[in-house]
């Protein structure tokens, strides 16, 4: 990560940060990006191939046409409205805001590990919105609904669930005598044993 010198606190964020990266999924992810869209980065740099949202916005009007104007600028207001367009798409085809990353998550490239992980999810959450392009990752589970007759509640409440009283073969009242607990076996306000 560039920029300015981080000291304390800043430093040890960004040294986890890095050592989260995983240039392995950010390759899996520029991958999916090209074949998606259908043309490849213009810059070998991931993050900085990213950054103006362009190629961002294309993919979002590949999973949902004409969703985004594509504006290709050099004023970063415009690069931050582009990143925040595809982020706005990424929310509408299901992906939930903890997988997303913020804006200067990528503008600054303060996360790149965030900005990868928000492509997996995308690609995940586009597919199990029905559009038919490959997946990154594991695929999300489908919701499983289970229903029971009544005969078979009913059935269920006569059983004792022995599971639900939980454990206790480790407590017991051994050690205690008069309301007092023996502890070794000498009773510290006499220095003898204590006499049952």
């Amino acid at each position: 990560m560039s920029g300015p010198r981080k000291y304390g606190i800043d430093r040890e964020i960004a040294a986890k940060l890095a050592a989260k990266y995983d240039v392995g999924r950010e390759v899996e992810a520029r991958e999916w990006i090209e074949t998606v869209i259908g043309e490849k980065f213009p810059l070998p740099d991931f993050q900085a191939s990213l950054k103006d949202g362009v190629i961002l916005c294309k993919l979002m009007n590949v999973l949902i046409p004409g969703f985004v104007k594509v504006k290709a600028s050099k004023m970063p207001f415009i690069q931050m409205e582009n990143i925040a367009k595809f982020l706005e798409g990424c929310e509408k085809l299901g992906c939930p805001k903890h997988d997303l990353f913020q804006t200067i998550d990528l503008y600054e490239n303060k996360n790149p590990g965030q900005v990868v992980d928000a492509i997996f999810s995308l690609s995940r959450h586009a597919a199990k919105a029905g559009l038919d392009i490959p997946i990154l990752g594991p695929k999300l589970a489908d919701k499983h609904e289970v229903e029971f007759s009544e005969e078979v509640l009913n059935a269920g409440k006569h059983i004792i669930n022995t599971f639900q009283y939980g454990y206790s073969g480790g407590a017991n009242q051994s050690g205690v005598r008069n309301g007092r607990r023996e502890i070794g076996g000498i009773d510290p306000g006499r220095g003898g044993p204590v006499e049952a």
